[in-house]
């Protein structure tokens, strides 16, 4: 689907790939965004844009010479990974719950941690740089390399999937954990601050922000890349047992090699080139999508999901989304659906079956299929996947 332009006046224009009108919220806070002077070009907004803190979840905003802490988040490098593996669906027969009890016990969900430090977490050479982080982070090392190879809660997942032509892969969702939270609570508190001391007006006191050259947008950005790095490796930690466990039930315990390989953020920041300029690209839950690009499009448990390959929409940033986005907020989804609900909703997959994770209920997300649908100018499918064990966080 073609982006639709939004009827609103600000001195940046909004792009929508979305396929429903926003809501008063919505636009007010794509408003206030696209009102900042140093919005480059236009504002973005994914298929699964929904209300976010500041800024849309879904939002992709390129800026010159500025950041904002709070339009990044406090998941900093939140994203996914997927492997395919050389398995196939018949060989899962009979193991489905050996297998989700295998990964709960190996790898920490909600707020646990792991009990010891593994010998590739200690030997992560961002360690070297902890002292260079955030004063208001110093005592949290011991913390973060125990959440190095943990889940986190909310939608974070770990996933056992079969595409189209009955091959397994391996899908887990998740972020920078307590370190990145921390860091980047920092970080916005001292923007805030900043944005108090110089009477900025701004439309939104989330939206407050450091310029570039300054001792604090240098802060900021180092300590972004550093939150970036650790998420990306805490997947890979989580994904290195996820494919142990696997081999164990379905190669006896020997070595395989994947055969496609995927890890990508969708909350975060890099500096890149567009429309012939360099510029801060923050997406809050989209994905990369340059040509050629693999991403991860997950839906919710119950959904398909989809791996994909960029087209490289200059428009959008070389974007996509990065899920189906919420229908409902979490109060109202446990408010509406019941433990028969998720049941039903979840016939087939090999998953917890209780009340805890009634907000995570696939009817309180979007259709994936129609979020596909609107951006097929974004994105290519490369495989179709489907899960059958799912691990919530």
């Amino acid at each position: 689907m073609p982006y639709e332009k939004l009827n609103i006046s600000t001195p940046a224009p909004v792009l929508s790939w979305a396929n429903h009108a926003l809501g008063a919220e919505e636009t007010k806070m794509a408003k206030n965004v696209a009102s900042l002077p140093f919005v480059f070009k236009h504002v973005a907004l994914m298929p699964d844009v929904h209300l976010g803190k500041g800024a849309l979840v879904g939002s992709v905003i390129a800026t010159k010479n500025a950041i904002i802490p709070a339009a990044v988040g406090v998941d900093v490098g939140c994203g996914m990974c997927a492997i395919k593996t050389p398995f196939k669906a018949a060989q899962l027969e009979g193991k489905l719950k050996k297998i989700r009890l295998d990964i709960e016990a190996a790898i920490p969900t909600g707020f646990n941690e792991n009990k010891q430090v593994e010998k590739t977490v200690t030997n992560w050479q961002n360690w070297r740089d902890f002292k260079e982080l955030h004063p208001g982070v110093q005592d949290l090392q011991g913390k973060a390399m125990k959440q190095m190879g943990s889940l986190g809660s909310g939608n974070h997942f770990i996933e056992v999937c079969l595409d189209t032509e009955d091959a397994v892969w391996l899908m887990l969702h998740s972020g920078s954990r307590n370190i990145g939270n921390m860091l980047a609570q920092c970080h916005i508190n001292t923007a805030k601050e900043l944005a108090k001391m110089a009477s900025n007006r701004l439309p939104d006191p989330d939206l407050a922000y450091f310029i570039a050259g300054t001792p604090e947008f240098r802060a900021y950005w180092h300590d972004l890349q550093w939150a970036q790095n650790y998420a990306r490796s805490n997947r890979d930690v989580m994904m290195e047992r996820f494919v142990r466990i696997i081999e164990k039930h379905l190669a006896g315990g020997k070595k395989t090699k994947p055969l496609i390989s995927v890890n990508c953020h969708h909350n975060y920041a890099e500096k890149e080139v567009h429309f012939g300029e360099e510029v801060y690209v923050t997406r809050k839950g989209a994905v990369r999508a340059q040509k050629e690009d693999y991403g991860i499009i997950p839906g919710s448990m119950g959904a398909k999901s989809y791996i994909i390959k960029g087209k490289g929409c200059a428009e959008s940033y070389c974007s996509c989304s990065h899920g189906s986005g919420r229908l409902m907020s979490r109060a109202r989804a446990k408010n509406v659906y019941t433990l028969d609900d998720l049941i039903e909703q979840t016939k087939g997959v090999e998953c917890r079956k209780d009340t805890g994770i009634i907000d995570e209920i696939p009817a309180a997300y979007k259709p994936i299929e129609e979020v596909m649908n609107n951006q097929s100018d974004l994105v290519e499918v490369e495989a179709t996947l489907k899960q059958v064990v799912c691990v919530k966080g």
